[in-house]
């Protein structure tokens, strides 16, 4: 008897807590979707992105290996400087924005958000070592870390609730950047809704022109992570990259047999 009134009490708590939990799921996910539908194509508003400009162009180091920040560089007043960027992204009504400003709105949103994670937990040597999400998930992607239009908000929300179904652009993945070597470049640019096509073209050709993103080894394509993770977003993997890739490089691409996964360098992306 006393094993039945111990089980009746865990589950009245299980219930309980999953009225009080559900509801706030409930409404994250609805908020999701309203910032997901709603845009209008009609204004002509625009958002400056030029704080976050001026922080790439003094931190981001473009090398042929791989872009890097120098995270350690970073001053207060630049610091600070990003803090007051991503509050003034959080005051924007991005619903109101049409597509192409919504689009350069949440890529540089997220990639704002990364630069600060790495720089609150400053020194890490991965971005694996900032291990804020909730349980059963690695890294500080599943933590909810701003707020926009008053829903609570974490980089995968912005990632995979917003950007990935709303635009489902393949190239997205050449965008968003989680401050890692294996990762596609961050673009020492600020996205604008004149430059994003070109910024978008820009890193996919240079992610499949890079070792890290592709080579040929034994006479198999040898690529990224990224291309296996996400494959239903690049349609046709092997395709995708021959579209982007140089000549000689396309074909080799178009002529190996077999695909084989090299793996994902998590290591900093830092100068």
């Amino acid at each position: 008897m006393k094993d039945v009134r111990a089980n009746l009490k865990l589950l009245a708590v299980l219930f309980f807590l999953c009225l009080f939990f559900f509801p706030f799921t409930a409404d994250a996910r609805s908020g999701i979707k309203d910032l997901r539908r709603t845009h209008n194509p009609r204004s002509s508003g625009t958002v400056s992105h030029k704080a976050w400009n001026d922080f790439l162009r003094v931190y981001v180091h473009v090398r042929r290996g791989a872009n890097l920040v120098n995270y350690r560089g970073v001053t207060n007043a630049d610091a600070r400087a990003l803090d007051d960027y991503i509050s003034t992204l959080r005051r924007v009504k991005v619903s109101g924005l049409n597509r192409a400003e919504q689009k350069a709105f949440w890529i540089n949103l997220y990639n704002a958000l990364t630069v600060q994670t790495i720089l609150n937990a400053y020194p890490v040597s991965s971005i694996l070592d900032i291990d804020t999400s909730p349980p059963g998930t690695d890294g500080p992607w599943g933590k909810k870390i701003v707020s926009v239009e008053g829903v609570l908000l974490s980089l995968d929300d912005i990632e995979h609730g917003i950007l990935r179904p709303v635009w489902k652009d393949a190239r997205i993945h050449y965008a968003v950047n989680c401050a890692s070597i294996g990762c596609p470049d961050l673009a020492p640019v600020a996205y604008t809704a004149e430059n994003t096509e070109q910024l978008l073209e820009n890193g996919a050709r240079d992610f499949a022109n890079h070792p890290r993103g592709v080579k040929v080894k034994d006479g198999k394509l040898v690529i990224s992570s990224i291309y296996f993770w996400f494959a239903e977003d690049f349609g046709g993997v092997r395709e995708h990259i021959a579209k982007y890739a140089a000549p000689k490089l396309a074909a080799t691409v178009k002529r190996t047999s077999g695909l084989v996964e090299g793996g994902y360098d998590w290591s900093l992306n830092e100068k």
